[in-house]
């Protein structure tokens, strides 16, 4: 009989109670929150979501099958699930909540604001972005008096110097179709969060990262099992 595997966990202090991160892999995540949870892209590749909680609410960054799977959505889905998507994935998911870059929602009680996640360097053979600008999301999520950062898949985008008050950010880093370390570490600077997850990373080699914000004190990097 397997078992589900034992993913790492990590626990924030909020205003409002603690926040618990499951780092479910690649770019899946799970939030624990007054007893609450919340999926970001849940991918039947890193986990069996049918031995994982019932979802309250989901939210989707874009369309690409790594993404938005209908399957692992489907295992954690409730008549009550709240699944927040772009336009482009409700084409595949009917039901949910569509947000575009700069609305906001509230969702489970939380302030939810959608931003922009999109790619200006790294482009398919055919001169497209890998992500189109305005097709996909990242989200910032307030947990009591914290907000929490998920970009999605994105480069280091101009839109990120608008960012502020971000506790915990997780940044794409997984080459060719998101950031380098050296885009992400970057991002960081330009917003500074206090705890940089880089996450949905590949084979990247994320030591490379460190390295390069090990000088900036106030940014604490932690790697955890996200590939």
């Amino acid at each position: 009989m397997s078992t589900q595997p034992q993913y790492e966990t990590d626990v924030i202090a909020t205003s409002s109670g603690a926040l618990r991160i499951t780092f479910l892999g690649h770019g899946s995540l799970l939030f624990t929150f007054q007893g609450k949870e919340i999926y970001i892209d849940p991918f039947s590749r890193v986990a069996d979501y049918t031995r994982l909680p019932a979802a309250d609410a989901i939210l989707i960054t874009h369309e690409h099958p790594d993404h938005l799977d209908l399957a692992a959505i489907a295992a954690i889905r409730t008549p009550a699930t709240q699944i927040v998507l772009t336009e482009t994935c409700a084409a595949q998911l009917p039901g949910g909540i569509i947000l575009r870059n700069g609305d906001t929602h509230t969702l489970a009680g939380l302030h939810l604001e959608a931003v922009p996640a999109y790619n200006i360097l790294h482009k398919r053979d055919n001169g497209q972005p890998f992500h189109p600008q305005g097709r996909g999301n990242g989200y910032i999520l307030t947990f009591g008096d914290q907000r929490i950062y998920i970009a999605g898949d994105t480069e280091n985008i101009p839109e990120m110097h608008q960012l502020h008050d971000i506790t915990v950010a997780f940044l794409p880093v997984n080459l060719p179709y998101t950031m380098t370390p050296a885009m992400a570490a970057e991002a960081a600077k330009t917003f500074r969060p206090r705890v940089l997850y880089p996450y949905h990373y590949g084979n990247t080699n994320i030591a490379e990262l460190v390295t390069l914000l090990s000088a900036e004190q106030d940014i604490e990097v932690r790697i955890r099992k996200l590939a």
